[in-house]
């Protein structure tokens, strides 16, 4: 699944181009991803001028003024600019055409979505979401506080978007690597003095995936068609039983809350 920097760096590929033009024409070619497409897209956005492209958590957003496209690319999505002349391929869904160019969404699996927020109306969706990690509000002390309650180990907890948003799998293995925390340990046991060492590895994990494209992992791809590389860059997601870049002990995998987890036991002691 695209994460935080995967759908940051779409952002950052899609927002130049398109902010400020105009939609010249929309085309669904699925009445629904994980939910119906709105039937009245065309009418909403036929004529109307893109004003800027936001992001929240995994989540896109398109604001055109009276109201906002919000956009998620699910399991395997990925947006793609392309010329208004590229015929759509089997998974291509839902078309923005601005012009020559087009927005181009793309899902294999469906279960990304296309949702219309009217005027500036929020969603469920984005109700429920915890702060962003990349923000001022998240701190050692901040996390420190929100953990006090929270007995399940750390690494599932810092997946909770309703805790802090946009940690997934990937980066939080990796921060935990770099802050040298074992994902099993109990959230709450988590001392203040680790997690003024987490809190900065995940917000400079997160910042370096961005920088490098994000990770390329299956299905995704920046909107011009280009790979990330950071997954080159891993020190121990999918590294299970190659030895640890830091101390040469084998890396081992280990299975929570159905997600794998993957440390090294003398790093993360």
């Amino acid at each position: 699944m695209p994460e935080l920097p995967e759908v940051e760096v779409t952002r950052l590929g899609i927002a130049p181009g398109l902010t400020g033009r105009r939609v010249s024409a929309v085309v669904a070619r699925t009445p629904k991803l994980r939910y119906p497409i709105p039937a009245e897209l065309p009418v909403l956005l036929c004529d109307r001028v893109l004003q800027s492209v936001e992001r929240r958590a995994k989540y896109l957003l398109l604001d055109f003024g009276h109201g906002r496209l919000l956009l998620h690319l699910g399991m395997s999505g990925s947006l793609r600019l392309l010329p208004a002349a590229t015929a759509p391929e089997k998974h291509d869904h839902l078309d923005l055409v601005f012009g020559e160019t087009v927005l181009r969404l793309r899902d294999p699996r469906r279960f990304g979505a296309a949702l219309w927020l009217d005027g500036a109306s929020s969603h469920a969706l984005l109700d429920v979401l915890g702060p962003e990690p990349l923000s001022e509000v998240f701190t050692a002390r901040w996390l420190h506080a929100a953990l006090k309650k929270r007995g399940t180990a750390i690494k599932p907890t810092l997946m909770d978007g309703h805790l802090v948003v946009g940690i997934g799998n990937i980066y939080a293995s990796e921060s935990l690597f770099r802050a040298r925390i074992n994902p099993q340990t109990a959230a709450n046991k988590v001392s203040l003095e680790r997690l003024e060492r987490l809190v900065p590895e995940i917000k400079a994990t997160l910042q370096a995936a961005i920088a490098k494209g994000g990770s390329t992992l299956r299905d995704f791809i920046h909107s011009d068609g280009s790979s990330g590389y950071f997954q080159q860059e891993y020190f121990v997601y999918g590294r299970d039983g190659l030895p640890c870049r830091i101390c040469g002990t084998a890396i081992r995998r280990i299975v929570q809350g159905q997600r794998a987890s993957f440390y090294c036991p003398k790093c993360q002691k």
